[in-house]
This record gives structure tokens, C-alpha cells and sequence, in this order.
């Protein structure tokens, strides 16, 4: 079945004493777009997670986060440098003795000065790091994908309803434009008998010509039989998506497809209950259209 690129999955783990969050969220993009946020120690592990995602996924841009667990041991703490904080507590009382001013250097103060107190990631072995992250990047994907399955399972359900109803349609209009030519045929055919009447003349070969026209003007059936196979290869795309088959950007080129066909009908339908019917497919394939946008 199809998937929709609209996901979220997220796993923890514990590697060397420190605790970490696997998130990995989706949304739907022309093409596959991984952008990955590690913390820094973790930061040459980025291209091993961003292959581990590209392996698993076709289309969406998908965001990879992972962050430390706050509090778990190991976690950033905080690092006060004595010396740097006495050397401006001595510049401060030299100044106040020198200047004769009050000596107003607070704690707080002191320890928002550049250089007093900093934070610090720790120091961890990669080859510690490295599979536990593997291990968790492909259970937070395997998360992302189960609810990829999911919405694509409903995104499928409602396209293939919507198709129902343009082949409905389309069945339609066909009904539709054959009464309409029939009676086009009928009007030039009373045409020439009134023009028979009033000259005496008639043109058997122009009638002829004049209602091949008409006819091959107001004919639809090869748009319509076009329709309905890109609907045919429409349910082939998605059926074959169970084979893990990307269907996305097969389903936007027939949507292109679907819509060149439409409007052609349209123009040649000059029959009010033909343009209402046409006004509904565009309609309907539109709907289609906006859920085939999520469809990787």
C-alpha cells in the first residue's frame, strides 16, 4: 500500500553512562531532504545517520534530532574556572582601592563574566556511541514508518473512492455526449431540409461534410477512454506500491495527465449537464490531487 510522508518515530538509548532522545519527524517534499541535528561529541556520527535514514526512505523531508537526556549522568555540567574568577575579583578590589569606589562585584555578576563558568559536554568514546545510535535511529524509522503505513492506508481508501466517482463521471459525460451529437446531427439534417424547401436544393455531400464535423467536434470518446486507463494505471501504481515501490511521483505525472484529458472534454463539451460533469471530475480530481501531494 502507498505511504503517506507525513510521520513521527522517537527511541531512546543509553550508551557510556549518558541517556539520549531519537526523534525523526516527516513531511511531504518533491524529493528526499535529511537534515540531521546531533550534539556536538555526536557530531561525526552525522553522515552514518543521515545514510541510515536514505537507506529506509524514499521521498519527504525529514528532520533527525537527537538530543541528551536531561539529567541522565554525563549530561552537560558545569565548569567554573577559580583562577579566571580570582583575577577579576583582584582587578575589582584594585580598582575600588584606587579609585576610592564602593566594591560592587556580586556573585552573579562574577559568574556571568567571560570566561568564570561555562558548560561542557563530556568526552565519550564513538565506538561506544556508535552502535547504540545505529540501533535507535532504525527503531525511531521503523516508528516513522508504521504511521507512514498508516496514513497511507487512509490516503489510498480516499483516493481510490475519488476515482470511483470520476470513472462514474466519466461514464456520464459519455452518455451525455451521445445524445448530444445525435441531436447536432439531427439539427443540421432539419437545416438542410428547410433550405431544401426554400430553394430546392440540397448538397448531399456538404450535409455529409457538415456532420462529420460536427460529430468529430463534439467527440469525446478518446479522452474518455484515455481517462479511464490512467485510472486503470493509477490503481496499478498503487497496488504495486505494496512491493515497496515508491508510487509518489508516478501519481503526479497522471495527475498532469488526468488534467489534459479534463480540460479537452471541457472544451468540446458545449452541452450544459456535460459542463456541470466536468466541473465535478475537476472537481473530484483535485481532491485526488491534494492527496497525492503527501504520497511518497
Amino acid at each position: 500500500m502507498i505511504r503517506s510522508m507525513t510521520g513521527f518515530g522517537s527511541e531512546a538509548f543509553e550508551a557510556a553512562g549518558v541517556g539520549f532522545e531519537v526523534e525523526i519527524r516527516s513531511v511531504n517534499h518533491r524529493y528526499l531532504d535529511v537534515r540531521v541535528k546531533l550534539p556536538r561529541l555526536l557530531s561525526e556520527l552525522e553522515a552514518a545517520v543521515r545514510a541510515s535514514v536514505q537507506e529506509r526512505l524514499a521521498r519527504g523531508k525529514v528532520e533527525v534530532a537527537v538530543t541528551m537526556r536531561a539529567g541522565s549522568h554525563g549530561a552537560e555540567r558545569l565548569v567554573v574556572d577559580s583562577d579566571t574568577a580570582a583575577q577579576y575579583v583582584a582587578a575589582a578590589r584594585a580598582l575600588s582601592d584606587a579609585h576610592d569606589l564602593a566594591d560592587s562585584l556580586s556573585l552573579d555578576g562574577l559568574l556571568a563574566l567571560p570566561g568564570v563558568a561555562r558548560f561542557e559536554e563530556p568526552e565519550l568514546p564513538l565506538d561506544a556511541l556508535k552502535p547504540s545510535l545505529e540501533t535507535a535511529v532504525h527503531a525511531a524509522v521503523d516508528a516513522l514508518d508504521a504511521m507512514r503505513v498508516r496514513e497511507g492506508e487512509n490516503l489510498a481508501a480516499e483516493i481510490l473512492g475519488r476515482l470511483d466517482r470520476v470513472v462514474t463521471l466519466s461514464g456520464e459525460i459519455e452518455a451525455r455526449a451521445g445524445e448530444v451529437a445525435q441531436a447536432a446531427r439531427e439539427r443540421l439534417r432539419k437545416r438542410a431540409e428547410q433550405l431544401k424547401e426554400e430553394t430546392g436544393l440540397l448538397d448531399e455531400a456538404r450535409l455529409h461534410q457538415e456532420i462529420v464535423i460536427a460529430a468529430d467536434r463534439l467527440d469525446v470518446t478518446e479522452e474518455l477512454v484515455r481517462l479511464r486507463s490512467h485510472v486503470d494505471q493509477f490503481r496499478e501504481a498503487v497496488a504495486a506500491a505494496d512491493s515497496g515501490q515508491p508510487a509518489g511521483r508516478r501519481l503526479d505525472f497522471l495527475m498532469q495527465e488526468f488534467g489534459r484529458e479534463v480540460n479537452t472534454i471541457g472544451s468540446k463539451g458545449s452541452d450544459a449537464p456535460i459542463a456541470h460533469a466536468v466541473v465535478e471530475l475537476k472537481t473530484e480530481l483535485e481532491r485526488v490531487r491534494e492527496q497525492v501531494q503527501n504520497v511518497e
